[in-house]
C-alpha cells in the first residue's frame, strides 16, 4: 500500500494546532483502517518561522504520536515556500502527498476521495470549492475577479482552487524541476501535465484563530501570480501608450478647430489634468517594468528559497526504501 504524507504549513497557528493534529490523525486512522494507505503514513507540520508556540506544540504532538513529524524553517519565508519545503521533504519518505492548511477550512473528509482518484491513475487531484457563500461579498468578488483576470492574462489555473491538493511522488519530483524563486503554485501545477482530476467541497469557517491571509497578502499573491506567468501587463502599457497618443492627436485637432473658429478658452485646467494623467501613467509604467526587473534580479541570484532548521522524524527502517 502507498504511504501518505499530509503536508501542513503553519504560521502562528497555536490556537488550532491541537485540533488540526487530532483531525488529521483521525483521517489517517480511517484510511489505514480501510486499507487505502499504509500504516506508516504520517502528518508533516511545517513551521514557517512562527512567533507563537506553534513549534512547541508540534514537538509535543511528535513526542505523543509516532505519525506526527515536524519541519522547522529557519525563518518566515511565506506560505508558498513553506509548502514547497514540506512537499520536497515528504517526497523522500512517501508515495503520495496531500497539502492542506492548518486552519481546517478545507474539508478533510474529501481526502479519501482524493486517494481513490489517485489509485485509478491521477497524479494530481485538486480540491475545488463548490460554494463561496461563507465569504464576504468583497472577498468573493475579488477572488472570482482574480481567477478571471488570470485567464485573460493567459495563465492556466483551476478555478476556485487554492493549495488543497493531492500529488503523487512523481508529480512532486517533476515540480522540483521548477526552480524559480517567484513561486505561484496554483499556476505551476497545471504545467506539470500529468493526469489530473478534481474533488469538490464546501469550505468551512476557521475552527479557531485568525486568518493569516489579510487583504495585503492576498493582493501580493495575486500580483505575484500574474507577473510570474504573464508579460501581458507590459503589453498593456504599450497599448495604453498608443491610445494616449491617439487621444493627443484628437486633442490637437480639437485645439486647431477651436483656434480657427474663434472659440478659444482658457485651458489651464485641461492642461494640468493632462500633465497629471500622463505623469501617473508614466510612473505606473515604470513601476510595473521595475517589478519585472526586480523579479529577474531575484531569480539570477539563485539564493536558497528556504533553510531548514530542524526536522522531527528521523529516518527509520520503514523510511529507508524511500530515500
Amino acid at each position: 500500500m502507498d504511504r501518505l504524507a499530509l503536508v501542513v504549513p503553519c504560521y502562528n497557528e497555536e490556537a488550532v494546532m491541537k485540533i488540526s493534529s487530532e483531525a488529521l490523525r483521525g483521517v489517517l486512522q480511517d484510511l489505514i483502517g480501510k486499507k487505502k494507505i499504509s500504516e506508516d503514513s504520517f502528518v508533516l507540520f511545517v513551521d514557517d518561522g512562527s512567533k507563537d508556540k506553534t513549534w512547541e506544540l508540534i514537538e509535543e504532538e511528535h513526542r505523543q504520536h509516532k505519525n506526527i513529524k515536524g519541519l522547522k524553517l529557519a525563518g518566515n519565508v511565506g506560505h508558498q515556500y513553506a509548502l514547497t519545503a514540506g512537499l520536497f521533504t515528504a517526497k523522500n519518505c512517501s508515495d503520495v502527498t496531500v497539502s492542506i492548511d492548518a486552519d481546517l477550512q478545507d474539508d478533510v473528509s474529501v481526502i479519501e476521495e482524493m486517494i481513490d482518484k489517485f489509485h485509478v491513475g491521477n497524479d494530481i487531484v485538486y480540491g475545488v470549492r463548490n460554494d463561496r457563500s461563507s465569504d464576504s461579498f468583497f472577498k468573493r468578488f475579488t477572488a472570482q475577479s482574480f481567477y478571471k483576470m488570470m485567464a485573460v492574462m493567459g495563465v492556466k489555473t483551476v478555478y476556485n482552487h487554492a493549495d488543497f491538493r493531492l500529488m503523487s511522488k512523481r508529480a512532486v519530483e517533476q515540480f522540483s524541476e521548477y526552480r524559480e524563486s517567484n513561486l505561484f503554485l496554483r499556476g505551476i501545477m497545471p504545467l506539470i501535465g500529468y493526469q489530473t482530476d478534481c474533488v469538490y467541497y464546501e469550505r468551512k469557517e476557521r475552527v479557531a484563530g485568525e486568518s493569516k491571509y489579510p487583504l495585503k497578502k492576498m493582493l501580493a499573491l495575486a500580483f505575484n501570480g500574474i507577473s510570474s506567468f504573464s508579460v501581458k501587463p507590459i503589453s498593456l502599457i504599450t497599448t495604453l501608450g498608443i491610445i494616449i497618443i491617439c487621444m493627443c492627436f484628437l486633442a490637437a485637432a480639437y485645439a486647431l478647430w477651436s483656434y480657427f473658429t474663434g472659440h478659444v478658452t482658457a485651458g489651464w485646467t485641461s492642461l494640468i489634468l493632462s500633465i497629471w494623467f500622463l505623469g501617473g501613467v508614466q510612473l505606473v509604467s515604470i513601476g510595473l517594468i521595475g517589478q519585472y526587473i526586480g523579479k529577474i534580479y531575484i531569480e539570477v541570484k539563485q539564493r536558497p528559497r528556504y533553510n531548514i532548521e530542524t526536522f522531527l522524524g528521523e529516518t527509520d527502517e520503514s523510511e529507508k526504501k524511500y530515500i
